[in-house]
């Protein structure tokens, strides 16, 4: 049985019973001041995704004839939907030239290295897309709230950010920083379908658990890093998951609209929703996260 504070109550909540609390199953969807009651129709889901997908094979086809170059990070808490939103926008193309870097936790001689410099290696070459599954962020959020880095390298980190990011834009790649914004209730509900689905549950790390008691210290630093490297250059965009269908075709469709290339159809890209996606520039982040 595990106390978990959720806003100003404190909640119990046993991971190991397969009945999942009506106090998480009743407020899921909506939990963090989410605008839906419901997620979006399957139907609805596959034909907009549809529309995208051919989308992305253009934009592809266009890259590999430019050489166009694209990092595309994916940041967020624990359960977000970061796996599920690159797995959306990876489905129907060449592999080889859309890659997924998801890095485990560094070597004894990465660690004596520059921190960028593990990732820069994976960055990509002529006609490319690399999407990070977490990236150089992980400095920003779990390092510090797990203390697995000291505060005055969190602080550095935090500063070097922004002239990091204008080398990525000024060498001409396309880079997009997209966080997954989930309430907690959402993240409590999916590391629940984790621990009791036997397809799922390699997912569930004990540092998820013990992430279950850190709400508000992840709060905080998610808070503290967005207000650090919310740049002109590269601004972060904020993507509401707690329901991950309208998360990934927003997403999507923010990647397109900043993108140009042979054949592009506005008409099947379609619209931003308001209520899922939104720009951090400019704003505090309590403004633009809602819910704690």
């Amino acid at each position: 049985m595990i106390d978990i504070k959720v806003g100003d109550q404190t909640c119990q909540f046993d991971l190991d019973n397969p009945e999942l609390p009506d106090w998480v199953s009743d407020h899921a969807l909506t939990s963090a001041d989410y605008a839906y009651d419901k997620k979006l129709k399957r139907s609805q889901y596959d034909a907009e995704l549809d529309k995208l997908h051919l989308e992305l094979v253009k934009l592809q086809a266009h890259r590999l004839n430019t050489g166009q170059r694209m990092i595309v990070v994916f940041e967020g808490r624990d359960a977000a939907g970061k796996g599920g939103t690159i797995g959306a926008f990876r489905e129907y193309l060449k592999a080889r030239h859309a890659k997924v870097v998801a890095l485990s936790k560094p070597t004894e001689a990465e660690r004596g290295q520059w921190y960028f410099q593990r990732y820069v290696c994976h960055f990509p070459t002529d006609g490319d897309m690399t999407m990070f599954d977490r990236s150089w962020y992980n400095r920003g959020g779990v390092e510090p709230v797990m203390g697995f880095c000291s505060p005055e390298q969190n602080t550095h980190f935090l500063e070097q950010v922004p002239a990091f990011e204008k080398q990525i834009v000024d060498e001409g790649i396309a880079f997009f920083k997209i966080w997954l914004n989930i309430g907690q209730e959402m993240q409590i509900k999916r590391f629940h379908d984790r621990r009791h689905n036997p397809l799922k549950s390699w997912k569930l790390s004990p540092i998820d658990i013990k992430a279950l008691h850190k709400w508000d210290d992840y709060t905080a630093a998610r808070d503290k890093m967005l207000k650090a490297t919310d740049s002109q250059h590269a601004p972060w965009t904020v993507v509401r998951s707690n329901d991950k269908r309208r998360a990934r075709l927003n997403a999507i469709r923010h990647v397109l609209m900043n993108m140009e290339y042979d054949g592009k159809d506005p008409g099947a890209i379609g619209e931003l929703d308001p209520n899922v996606i939104s720009s951090a520039s400019g704003q505090s982040a309590a403004d633009y996260l809602r819910g704690k």
